[in-house]
């Protein structure tokens, strides 16, 4: 299919226009030009010291660890009675021994990443193929088992398979020769390893460019002192560390399942048969996403009619009153491939493999997001499209059970395509002292929700013995506010000291997430972020998400009332009914061949060209609202093409009084072009032409008379090519390598 980009636009036009060629040019997937992209964002030098300083402790503390438990008798690793397994991972500042275990007791229902497939609601096709994830866990998955077709490989040394790890494999990447066994992301790619350099390699993983890593197990709760329960603590620091400094990397781990076993004998809330303030460790670092189970029944439309939380699902909160866990999964019943043989399944439950279904249906969102724009999104876009779109099930606003509610997938992926038309999705940038202002009009067909989200620097200050501690973990302090007629809107906040209390609205200091809900919006809107305080290094990346708006007054629907006008010899110019803030797809073919071509206008007419005398041709319309958001086609137009006299196979087509000059027509080649690209087409002494980035940007002029347009010295991306002669303007796009 052959594009023509009009380059006479507004720039925003023009970027609109391109982002709609980007997103039908690449596949989809995390292939290794995008791990480098996201790889070449980050500071290596930076990434490289962590990755030393994480080594150095590894080694240190391994030492010690092994040392003391020669010398105190302590068990290094064991499979319990409930066949969890636990392992000494570390040792705690106060001498305390902590073990790692993994928690156990269909998921892509109860996420609604069932609606983003082939045969689903959204008709999507996402699949997970090409998208790369990887899993820590206690021991490492039957990678041979059948159900992994050559996908999953082991990444470390380890060599234990681990029934656990292949379940929770499994559940992300199953491709389901068992259809009750397939896994969120069933044609994903997945690296599997075990636990004991669970924070090195990942650091080493994030800095080529991992996007999402799983973590089913966290500290052993029975064996630890009551200070350690919703602590910030080292380990917390640690993770918080990798993830701000790898801004594409989020970490999904689970809740945990101590909820009625009453390990923590001094809860900041409540007594310890509530099930309160029992998060642990990375469970407890600011920047992932931890993960509750939750019982649920959803019908045929992926709308949740009861859902409470699982009776085993560890709950928060975090002593500084941060939202733990942040967001609830499927984790009942789900049947998923065993490590014993090749063949074998079996049956379990736990927050273990609620957390792969959430870790899954957030790799099929970077999926569909990469799909339609061409990268992908930070770490904190994820996490807060995740957070904004969750089903809040429970009272008002958040909770410390649930966190924000069940994920639905379906919602993030509709926010995601709805993005500049229904949807703001925008990666921004808050300095010193400064703000951001964004205005916004409430569509008023749904609720108007604004979030803020954000990767936070790891915090300097960690508890090291004191129970309950208060000290917020947070370092930059953004707030979000929402104004209207001199009225201020709030974000959601929860109270530790309070814990069974409903959420209320107000000044959120502990967060890295703020969300603000306003029921019955209407009008225009003015959404202001600030930050309180010092911003550490003077900046600080967010992401900000709205929903509930209108972006713009076009339809989307096919365009109507055609038209045939003016002819050429050549050429015929098309019309139809005008619609505001629309960008028209033109599509034409010659009936004897498959072959389209098709260009884009913001005008409601388009003089086409190239056609050929007694030949019979068919048109195609279609309207774009936004990049992601079209009508369907119009239903064809044939007409037979006898240039001033065309025969139009319509008996509603009337001509009309369209004029417009030929355009140029010309070719490129070789696209991609790594050091020079050529011409074909430009005729005549005065062409020019000019080279413009997908935002705008004229980074390159010239004469067009040559044969040759030198491009060494651009970076590698996508270029729009225009070129202007007497005949008039036309343009093309090329890919520099």
């Amino acid at each position: 299919m052959e594009y023509n980009i009009p380059t006479s636009l507004p720039t925003c036009k023009r970027i609109f226009l391109t982002l709609i060629l980007f997103s039908s040019i690449f596949a989809t997937g995390q292939n290794q030009e995008q791990s480098m992209k996201i790889k070449g964002q980050y500071n290596s030098l930076k990434m490289q010291a962590i990755t030393k300083e994480l080594s150095k402790d590894f080694t240190a503390s391994k030492e010690r660890m092994m040392n003391m438990a020669k010398a105190k008798g302590w068990i290094v690793s064991k499979t319990l009675d409930n066949g969890n397994f636990i392992e000494l991972q570390e040792v705690g500042p106060d001498g305390a021994p902590i073990y790692y275990t993994t928690f156990n007791d269909h998921v892509s229902n109860v996420s609604r990443a069932n609606t983003l497939y082939s045969g689903g609601l959204l008709k999507l096709d996402l699949t997970g193929k090409g998208m790369k994830v990887g899993v820590w866990d206690g021991g490492v998955a039957r990678t041979s088992h059948q159900e992994f077709s050559n996908r999953a490989i082991i990444g470390d040394a380890a060599h234990s398979l681990s029934p656990h790890a292949t379940m929770v494999l499994g559940t992300l990447i199953a491709t389901g020769i068992k259809e009750r066994a397939r896994g969120v992301a069933f044609m994903a790619n997945a690296t599997t390893n075990d636990w004991t350099r669970d924070k090195l390699e990942v650091a080493e993983a994030a800095a080529n460019g991992l996007l999402l890593s799983n973590h089913s197990y966290g500290i052993e709760s029975e064996r630890v002192p009551d200070w350690y329960f919703g602590s910030y603590i080292k380990v917390s620091q640690d993770w918080d560390k990798i993830m701000f400094n790898a801004p594409y990397y989020l970490m999904v781990t689970a809740a945990g399942n101590s909820q009625k076993m009453g390990h923590n004998s001094a809860p900041i809330h409540g007594t310890s048969a509530q099930g309160f303030d029992l998060m642990l460790g990375f469970a407890a670092s600011k920047n992932g996403i931890t993960v509750s189970a939750v019982d649920t029944e959803i019908d045929s439309q992926g709308n949740i009619s009861s859902a409470s939380v699982a009776n085993y699902s560890s709950f928060g909160p975090m002593d500084d009153g941060r939202i733990k866990p942040d967001i609830a999964g499927g984790g009942n019943g789900i049947y998923a491939p065993n490590s014993t043989t090749n063949t074998s399944y079996d049956t379990s439950s736990g927050t273990s493999l609620a957390t792969p279904g959430i870790t899954g249906s957030m790799l099929l969102l970077q999926e569909y997001y990469e799909r339609l724009n061409g990268n992908f999104m930070k770490a904190a876009t994820l996490k807060g499209i995740v957070l904004h779109t969750a089903d809040d099930v429970a009272a008002d606003g958040p909770d410390y059970k649930m966190g924000w509610g069940v994920m639905n997938s379906k919602k993030g992926a509709e926010l995601i395509a709805g993005r500049d038309y229904t949807s703001l999705i925008k990666e921004d940038t808050l300095i010193m002292d400064g703000s951001k202002t964004f205005t916004v009009i409430a569509s008023g067909k749904q609720p108007l929700i604004a979030s803020i989200s954000w990767t936070d620097p790891a915090s300097d200050h960690v508890n090291k013995g004191e129970v309950n501690d208060l000290t917020p973990a947070l370092v930059n302090d953004l707030d979000i506010r929402v104004y209207k007629d001199g009225r201020e809107y709030l974000p959601w906040k929860l109270s530790a000291a309070n814990a069974t209390s409903a959420a209320t609205r107000g000044d959120n200091r502990v967060d890295p997430f703020e969300r603000i809900d306003i029921e019955g919006a209407s009008g225009t809107y003015t959404i202001v972020v600030t930050h309180k305080g010092q911003l550490l290094e003077g900046t600080q990346n967010f992401s900000l998400i709205v929903s509930g708006i209108k972006m713009n007054d076009c339809n989307v629907t096919a365009p109507i009332g055609a038209t045939f006008g003016s002819v050429t010899d050549t050429s015929v110019e098309i019309g139809w009914e005008a619609q505001q803030d629309a960008l028209f797809e033109v599509s034409y073919r010659d009936m004897t061949t498959e072959t389209w071509k098709t260009e884009y206008t913001y005008e409601s007419e388009l003089l086409i060209g190239d056609l050929k005398i007694g030949s019979k041709y068919e048109v195609r319309l279609r309207t774009y609202c936004s990049e992601n958001i079209a009508s369907e086609q119009s239903e064809g137009l044939e007409f037979i093409f006898n240039g001033l006299q065309t025969d139009v196979e319509e008996e509603n087509l009337t001509y009309g009084e369209f004029s417009a000059d030929t355009p140029l027509h010309f070719s490129i080649y070789p696209n991609p072009a790594a050091e020079r690209i050529s011409f074909n087409g430009i005729k005549g002494g005065n062409a020019k032409y000019a080279i413009l980035t997908t935002t705008g940007l004229t980074v390159k002029t010239g004469d067009a008379n040559g044969s040759e347009i030198d491009v060494t010295s651009l970076a590698s991306g996508l270029y729009i090519l225009s070129v202007q002669d007497l005949q008039g303007v036309s343009s093309t796009r090329f890919y520099k390598d």
